[in-house]
Parts: structure tokens; C-alpha cells; sequence
């Protein structure tokens, strides 16, 4: 039997029909039972093709647009963020991975040694253990990191150490760190909350403490092991050699300190400022020599690239480029005249119950300083290891100001040691000749209103020579302001040779924190006091009195101009920059500011009437001295309720001068009766061959000779 035999007699049995195709009609089979009709399976199974739908698109295309605008705002977004991570801050996650395995160490050079003009060395490079964190590599569960801090904070002494939270104080001498007394686990860990972890700043040394003494650093290196990101590097601190002294007349503080200044360890201001040569834990000049010199005396760090284990610890060197090490300097500042200047300064102010004074010595010939002494001085040794709060704070609130270098940022009224300049000027612009002459009879009156001179009763006919060596303000009067019918230089010109003296600008020595004095002007006096010129603004101008203000360096310089025949230097400290082995690299050759600007005709003149104030004016306690000096003494008012500075200025010897001194006393009332003295004695150890000084041997006696009570 075939199979569509035997498929018909099934359908029979289940009373089913076979299908058939009728009439173009697909036929599955019907029912017999008459209660269907025999079309049913036909109508319910086959389509009508008399009614036909047509199948239609429904999807409508202009919705199309929308899926592109954010498909194609998806593939910007993609290409901005892969731009942004592999070109923007492509650096930023290389430097995150390689720095999981690789380290950037830096080599630190040695910083160059400060010489005196004798090659004494006057600052030496101290071993120095600095204890610091790299905060990626400590450990990421916050107990054991706690525990760490604990058994650090136990071995560290952090009274006698500069921590990491120590302050930074900005003041008149730059950035001072300061110890803090109760510096705690705490505040450690304060330090550490502002890192984030995976920056690039936690790659970077945390600076922890430094000047560890060497016990407590011995046993951090032994628990270097167990502690993952600390470390200990032995970095160069400066120490000061102080002078010594023969008698304990200031102990360890010195004027030497105002001109190398210290270093101390960078602030977060410089290191933004000085860049990629300095590291957190670096340490920088902040004052005097060690911050003017910075670039010379620091070198250039070396790189140790490393490869470390998760520790952070060092497995192998991958390679190494070597640090040079800084230039040192030679100065041209003599050490034993410095010691012993400002020995003789302290005994004078100490008798005198005083504490403020300047000194300046100088190469009238090249503006080479020889001698800058600024007193009170201090111990910059204190500064250069880290200095408590405390001890900070009593420099702040001591009124004598120690940390301020009067001799270089000290502005004063000028007093009688401005007289010369004028003098210049009036013979220059013809005001005056060598034999001009006024009647001094105690001062000038103009209306209601009288200006005196020092002396009662006046000094009688007075010309140029006499006045400058006797002070006489009477014949300043007359050539600063005019009187009568004689014409004086006004204030315009007395502006104009200020000037040209180098007074109200800076004399652009090698020190920071020069400043630059004050000239008054009319213009300046009505815009600021409201206020016309008068002419007893002129007469207070002429005898260094008034407005005008000057700085012991301006004082020095153009003493020194004068005695050289009228040729203005730039003053310096540095006379040669060597390298490491001392060869020079660069000798400082004297910058000339003016020149010609007095004739030499008048200029001797003026030499002539300061030589006179030393052989029979007011400066004759010199005269005795185994040279020849010419000079002028100053006194300026300044309060009404303290005392008059102390001037004195001059140079020896007269004919050939090879040094100009000047010497400031604050509150001294006289410069004949304390700074004229004070050079006398400084010039007698110098010149004297049986003394100390440039030719001398041993140090004599100081020169106890009353001093004269002139002006």
C-alpha cells in the first residue's frame, strides 16, 4: 500500500475527506457533520482574492535624522575623550604608569662656598638628613598608615627639626620657616589629606623634617624596610662661620649675616616660581648673597632615573646624569676689616647705651665694598637650621630691628653729609666760586619766620672751604634757596645734582632689598601734602633736613665719587664667580654710572673744604692718624622726641685715596662727637703697621682720645 493510500483511509476513519486543489482553491478536506458548512475550512484557510490589502513601508523617514544627530554627537564625544586622554593629558597617565614602576630622582649638586677677598671661606656645606613621604607609596589602608606615622612621630625630636607643617612667614628678609613647638600626629596627617592619591603630586616627596641629628636618623634608616613611601636623604644645610671675637661683645650675632644672608628650605610660592630645577625638598637663599647668587651658588641638579619594587624602593639604576655643582664666589669683602670695624662700632655703641649702626667701606677707585656692617646683626645659623616661633618672635618685637639691613634698605635724613654734593653744584653751575663769600651771623630770617645755624652768634665771612668744614648752614641757605639778591640753586637744581650724586634711584649693588631713597619735588609736594613750595622748604632741602631721605650705601657711593675726581661706580660685594675648583669664570669689572658730570676743578675744591673739616673743622680727632683724611660730619633731626642721627664721611689718604668710609649712627646726636670717631679708630687699625689692617700684624688699642664737641 503506497503512502497516499494509507493516508486516505485514515482521513476516512476520522470522517474526514482528502484535500484536494479546486478551482485554483488550496483545499485542506471538510467536515460530513452537517452542522458546518462544507466552505467553512475553504472561506476560513484560503484568501479572498477579491479583497486584497496591499502591504505598505510605515516607517516614517523624516524621524531618521534625529537617531544620526546622536549618533554622530556620540562619535565626537568618543573622538574629544580619546583626543583628551592620549594628546591633552597623554603626559599626565604616562607619567601615572611609568611612575608605578619607574622614579625620577633628583642628584643634588653641592651649592659653592663664599670667600672673602683673602679666600677665607666664610659658609661651608653641613650634612643634613631631610625625612620625607611619597604619598603614592604609603599604605592605602589608613590603620596601618596611622601606625607608620605613630612610630615615625616617636623617634623624631620635632622641637629641634623643621617639620612639614611648619609655617612660612613672609617678611622685610624673605620666607622664614619656622619650628613649631607642637607640631602632632595630627597635623602630620592633615598634611597628608590634602594629596590625592593617583595625582601626580602624590609621586612627589612630601617634605617631612629635616636637620634629624644623627641618632634619630640612624634609626629611621633601620625601619626603612617596614615602611613604605618614607625615606631619608642626606641633603647640604649651610653653616656660617661667625667671627670670633676677643672679648664677648655680641656673642654669635654678626653684621656678616645681612650680606650672605641663609638659606632655607623652598615655599610652595618659589618653588611655582622657580620651576623644574627646584624640588619640594630643596632648600633656597632667602636673603643677602645666598638669594641675589642663587643661580650661581646652586648648580645644576643631576637625574637618577630608578626602578622601583612596590615599595617604592630602589632595584636598579636605569641611568644617571651627574650633577655640576655651584660657582663659588669670591667678594670683595676683607673679613679681618669687617670683624674688626664692627668691633669698634659695638665697643662706641655700647658706651654709648645705643644698638643702631651702619659702616661702609669701599673702593673709591672700582665701588668694591670692603666692609657692610648693619647693626644690630643676628645669627643666621638660627635661620639656615630652622628657627623656633618663639625665637622668631623676638626678632619680631625687638624695636633695634636685627633682621633689617639699615646699611643697604635704611632710609634717613641725609644731614650736613649731603652739603658736599650741593657745594659741587653751585660751583658748577657758577652759583658760587672758590672766593665767594656770605656773612654767617647765626642764621637767616625771612619774614616771621628764622632759620638758624648750628653755631650762635654765626661763624662770621665764611666761604666754600670754611662752610664745609665747619657745617655752616648759613652758606647753604644762601646757594640752596638764594637770599636777597643772591641766587641760589633752588630746588630744581638741588633735585638735579641729587641726581646726578645718584640719590632717589637705586645704586644696583649685588644685595636685594636696596631701596631707593626720596628727592622731594615741588610737583610731588602738592600732590601728596596739598601744599605750594616755600622757600623754607628750599633751606631744609640744602642742609640735608626736610623730606629728602638717602640710604648709608647712596652716602658711601658718592663720598666715594667725590673722592676719586667725580666718577660714580656701581657698587658690588662679588669681585669673581669661580667654579668648583676655583678658576675664575667671570670677573665683576667696574660698572662706571656717570662720569664728568662736576669739573674736576670744582671737585677739588670740594675735596679741599673736606679736608679742612679734618685739620681744623669739625672732624679734627682725625688728624692725628698716620694718613691723610678728609671727611664731613652730618647730624640729622629726625624726631622731636629722640635724638639726631650721626653721620660721618671720608675717604683716605687725601692725595691718593684707597678707601671712603662712611659711618651712621641712629640717635647719636653728633657725627663729630661718635661717627667721626668710630672711622678714626676703624682708620687707625687699617693704616697703622703695627696694627691689624691692610698692612698690619697684630690689633692695637683702641684709640681712646676724647672726642671733639663740635658740630
Amino acid at each position: 500500500m503506497t503512502w497516499k493510500n494509507k493516508q486516505s483511509e485514515t482521513l476516512r476513519d476520522q470522517n474526514i475527506e482528502p484535500f484536494s486543489v479546486k478551482e485554483g482553491h488550496f483545499r485542506y478536506g471538510q467536515l460530513k457533520d452537517p452542522f458546518y458548512h462544507t466552505d467553512w475550512t475553504e472561506q476560513s484557510f484560503l484568501s479572498d482574492t477579491r479583497h486584497k490589502g496591499t502591504v505598505s513601508l510605515t516607517f516614517n523617514l523624516t524621524k531618521l535624522k534625529y537617531f544620526i544627530f546622536i549618533g554622530v554627537l556620540a562619535l565626537v564625544v568618543l573622538i574629544f575623550r580619546a583626543a583628551w586622554l592620549q594628546v591633552v593629558k597623554g603626559d599626565y597617565y604616562y607619567g601615572l604608569s611609568e611612575n608605578n614602576r619607574l622614579r625620577s630622582e633628583t642628584i643634588e649638586p653641592k651649592r659653592g662656598i663664599i670667600y672673602d677677598r683673602n679666600f677665607k671661606p666664610l659658609v661651608r656645606n653641613k650634612a643634613n638628613f631631610v625625612l620625607y613621604f611619597r604619598p603614592i607609596d604609603l599604605p592605602k589602608d589608613e590603620l596601618k598608615r596611622d601606625d607608620l606615622i605613630r612610630q615615625i612621630s616617636q623617634i623624631i625630636d620635632l622641637s629641634t627639626s623643621t617639620p612639614v607643617v611648619s609655617t612660612t612667614v613672609a617678611t622685610d628678609t624673605g620666607g622664614v620657616n619656622l619650628v613649631s613647638d607642637n607640631v602632632t600626629f595630627y597635623q602630620i596627617k592633615e598634611a597628608l589629606s590634602k594629596i590625592r592619591i593617583g595625582s601626580l603630586e602624590s609621586y612627589q616627596p612630601l617634605f617631612i623634617a629635616d636637620n634629624i641629628p644623627y641618632d634619630e636618623a640612624m634609626l629611621i634608616t633601620l625601619n626603612l624596610d617596614n615602611w613604605p613611601g618614607v625615606f631619608l636623604s642626606n641633603k647640604i644645610r649651610r653653616e656660617y662661620l661667625l667671627p670670633v671675637w676677643p672679648t664677648p661683645l655680641i656673642a654669635v650675632e654678626t653684621s656678616l649675616a645681612h650680606v650672605l644672608g641663609y638659606t632655607s628650605k623652598i615655599n610652595d610660592t618659589e618653588l611655582k616660581k622657580l620651576g623644574s630645577l627646584y624640588s619640594p625638598i630643596d632648600y633656597i637663599g632667602k636673603t643677602g648673597l645666598e638669594n641675589f647668587y642663587e643661580v650661581e651658588l646652586k648648580g645644576i641638579p643631576g637625574k637618577k632615573n630608578i626602578e622601583v619594587d612596590a615599595l617604592g624602593r630602589q632595584k636598579k639604576t636605569v641611568n644617571e646624569i651627574a650633577a655640576v655643582n655651584g660657582e663659588n664666589l669670591l667678594l670683595s669683602l676683607d673679613f679681618n676689616l669687617q670683624q674688626k670695624a664692627e668691633e669698634i662700632t659695638q665697643s662706641y655703641l655700647q658706651k654709648a647705651g645705643l644698638h643702631r649702626a651702619a659702616v661702609i667701606i669701599m673702593n673709591p677707585n672700582t665701588g668694591a665694598i670692603l666692609t657692610l656692617i648693619s647693626l644690630p646683626g643676628y645669627n643666621n645659623n638660627l635661620f639656615a637650621g630652622g628657627i623656633s616661633q618663639t625665637d622668631y618672635d623676638k626678632f619680631l618685637n625687638d624695636p633695634s630691628q636685627p633682621l633689617f639691613s639699615r646699611a643697604v634698605s635704611g632710609q634717613f635724613p641725609s644731614g650736613s653729609t649731603i652739603k658736599p654734593i650741593f657745594a659741587a653744584g653751585a660751583l658748577q653751575d657758577k652759583i658760587i666760586t672758590e672766593t665767594t663769600s656770605v656773612l654767617s651771623t647765626g642764621g637767616l630770617r625771612i619774614g616771621q619766620w628764622f632759620f638758624p645755624d648750628w653755631k650762635a652768634g654765626g661763624h662770621g665771612v665764611t666761604d666754600v672751604r670754611k662752610a664745609l668744614a665747619w657745617s655752616i648752614n648759613t652758606f647753604f641757605y644762601y646757594i640752596g634757596g638764594g637770599y636777597g639778591n643772591f641766587k641760589g640753586l633752588g630746588v630744581e637744581g638741588l633735585v638735579k645734582y641729587c641726581r646726578l650724586f645718584g640719590l632717589g634711584v637705586l645704586t644696583g649693588i649685588d644685595l636685594p632689598g636696596e631701596a631707593a631713597g626720596f628727592v622731594p619735588t615741588e610737583a610731588w609736594k602738592l600732590a601728596t601734602k596739598h601744599e605750594p613750595w616755600y622757600i623754607g622748604d628750599t633751606y631744609h632741602f640744602a642742609i640735608g633736613q626736610g623730606d629728602v631721605l638717602v640710604t648709608p650705601l647712596q652716602v658711601a657711593n658718592y663720598t666715594a665719587a667725590i673722592a676719586n675726581g667725580g666718577t660714580l661706580y656701581e657698587p658690588h660685594v662679588v669681585d669673581e664667580i669661580l667654579n668648583s675648583d676655583n678658576q675664575v669664570i667671570k670677573k665683576i669689572t667696574p660698572q662706571v654710572l656717570r662720569t664728568n658730570f662736576i669739573d674736576p676743578a670744582n671737585i677739588k675744591i670740594v675735596r679741599e673744604g673736606m679736608r679742612e673739616t679734618i685739620t681744623g673743622g669739625s672732624a679734627q680727632s682725625l688728624k692725628y692718624l698716620p694718613v691723610a683724611v678728609a671727611g664731613k660730619t652730618g647730624t640729622a633731626q629726625w624726631s622731636t622726641t629722640k635724638g639726631p642721627h650721626a653721620w660721618f664721611v671720608g675717604f683716605a689718604p687725601y692725595d691718593e685715596p684707597q678707601i671712603a668710609i662712611m659711618v651712621l649712627v641712629e640717635e647719636g646726636v653728633e657725627g663729630s662727637t661718635i661717627a667721626a670717631p668710630i672711622a678714626r679708630d676703624i682708620l687707625a687699625w687699617y693704616f697703622d703697621p703695627m696694627g691689624g689692617g691692610a698692612t698690619a700684624t697684630s690689633t692695637p688699642t683702641l684709640n681712646t682720645t676724647p672726642p671733639a664737641s663740635s658740630y
